[in-house]
Parts: structure tokens; sequence; C-alpha cells
């Protein structure tokens, strides 16, 4: 069973990216076939600074090495490396109907924001499932606000299959109903949009600041707080610390006694110890970045070999051969 994944190049990723996406597809390793690709052509609907492009597609492949993607189990590429991805989206374009297209809630959703509409925009759709199909892939973990994407990709496949002869795989979602929402500083959802991250591997002094300045409300250290489970600094501490030290922070501070200064402190040595080696690891990548661009070309080569294959089954099934 083969699974893929799209890692959009978005910017400096952030805890919430972490324990929320990127640490279960990174453990997905573990059980079966993995394909991963940065998704670069996908960034140019909406970033049109070509050094910003390139920063960012950097960026998520030093990220995700330092954070445990092993390329020597599973298969890691840029997306533009792999041309094929383009001709692949023109056969399945040719059958995609509008209507489908113009039902795309991610699309009413952009464009609604302010986003300015554009074919690449539009077409989202077809582009992801050129890159689900021209890898025979079995499932996608998604959430559910991809939901709708994976069912057009169905559509679409089994579309083509009517039309021209079974063809591609059609694959299966997997929705993700245990995606942790990891709260931001203020509370609310952690986004870059809100402004209230914590880096992954933000500097030390800046991420110390930040997490100190989270504001809690105004009880004194020995008034005993029976709501401290939902105490933010908390809900943060369980995921970067053993759970036995979260549990007895939290007991403490349940009856009383605990400053909330203290608290926040234990937070970030707890967060900053987590990330150290994957810290570490990063500097060592960023030091070597050929190293770098010859795993992707090295992953690009792999995916190809898949790429190639389901192209030609395509390509003849439709005539063009």
């Amino acid at each position: 069973m083969r699974t893929l994944t799209g890692i959009q190049p978005s910017g400096t990723l952030h805890i919430g990216n972490y324990f929320g996406a990127m640490r279960p597809a990174i453990d997905a390793q573990a059980r079966g076939e993995c394909f991963y690709f940065i998704a670069d052509y996908h960034s140019m609907t909406s970033l049109f600074d070509p050094a910003e492009r390139r920063k960012n597609t950097l960026g998520v492949a030093l990220d995700w090495l330092a954070c445990g993607l092993d390329p020597k189990h599973s298969v890691f590429w840029r997306q533009s490396d792999v041309s094929e991805v383009a001709e692949l989206m023109w056969l399945l374009g040719t059958l995609t109907p509008m209507g489908l297209l113009e039902r795309a809630h991610s699309y009413k959703d952009k464009t609604a924001k302010g986003i300015s509409p554009n074919f690449g925009l539009f077409a989202y759709p077809v582009l992801m499932a050129a890159d689900i199909l021209l890898y025979d892939t079995h499932r996608v973990p998604v959430g559910r606000d991809q939901k709708q994407h994976l069912e057009m990709t169905r559509d679409i496949a089994i579309k083509f299959n009517q039309t021209y002869g079974e063809t591609f795989v059609v694959p299966e979602s997997e929705i993700r109903d245990d995606i942790a929402v990891i709260p931001g500083l203020d509370g609310q959802k952690m986004s870059k949009s809100y402004g209230n991250t914590i880096d992954i591997f933000g500097e030390e002094k800046a991420t110390r600041k930040k997490i100190m300045g989270i504001v809690m409300d105004s009880r004194t250290p020995a008034e005993p707080k029976p709501d401290a489970d939902k105490n933010l600094a908390i809900q943060l501490l369980r995921l970067v610390a053993p759970a036995d030290v979260a549990t007895d922070f939290e007991n403490r501070l349940r009856v009383g006694g605990l400053g909330y200064g203290d608290l926040k402190k234990a937070l970030f040595e707890h967060y900053w110890n987590y990330f150290a080696a994957a810290r570490a690891r990063r500097a060592e990548l960023a030091a070597n970045l050929d190293h770098v661009e010859a795993l992707l070309r090295e992953g690009a080569d792999r995916a190809r070999a898949v790429a190639r294959v389901v192209l030609k089954r395509a390509r003849q099934a439709s005539g063009l051969e």
C-alpha cells in the first residue's frame, strides 16, 4: 500500500504544523511505503516571488529531514522535478467537468478572502489529482478540509477509467479525525495568519520571550485552579513534556502554589529540549546544502521511475501512443 503526502512550501513551520500533520506523516514511514513531495507548483497560485519560493522550498526540505523524514525508507522530492505531473494534469483536465471545479470549496473560500482568482487556483484540484494518480497511490491522509479534493480526484480517475479503460488506481482517503488542533499563544488555533505561533526552529531568545508573554488570568500563585487542564501553558506542555511531568505541573496548578511564571519557564525548557536533536540535525543539513539537493534529486529519480510507467499507461490508453 502506497501513501502519498503533499507538503506546501508556505514558509516557517510551527509546532502546530508539527503535531498536527508532520509527526503523523513521518510516523507513517514505519507502517508502509510513503511518498512525500514538496508542492512548489501549487505554491505558484498565490506566491509570485521566485526567491521566496526557492527559500520556502529549501526550508521545507530542511525542516522535514531534520524532523525525521528518512529518504532511505521513503521517497522525497520536489514536485517540479518530475515534470510528468504537468502532462498528466492536461490529460485529466480534458475530462474534468467545469461544474466539478466550480463547486470546489477551497476556490470559493480563497476568492472570498480576496485572493485574486487565476487558472491555477481554479484548476488546483486537477493538479492535485495528477499528483496522486501519477504514483499509483492507494491512500492519501487528509484533514476534513481536503476531503472534497480527494473525492474530486476519485471522480476524475473514475471518469478517465470509464472513458479510456482501466488506467488509474482509484485512491482512498484516510480522513484523520484525530488530527490535533494545537492552540496558539492566544488560545486560538495556532496559525501564521493569527500571529500566535511557536516556530519549530525559532531563535532561543525570541521564542522564550513569546512563551513568557502568554497572557494568564489574575489569580495569585497560592490560589487553587480547578480548571488547570484548560490552562494554555498546560495544554502546550502536554505536547513537549513527558506525560508524568505534564500531569505533575497540572496537579500543582490545580491545588495551588505554582506560579504562572514558573509554569511558562518550564514550558519553554521542555519545548527547547524537545526539538534539540532536530535543531542540531537541521544545522548540519543547512551547512551541507549540496547533500540536501542530492537527496531531492535522488528522490525525484525514484518518483519519476513510477511516474513514467503510469504516464505511459495513460498516454497509450488515450491514444497518444
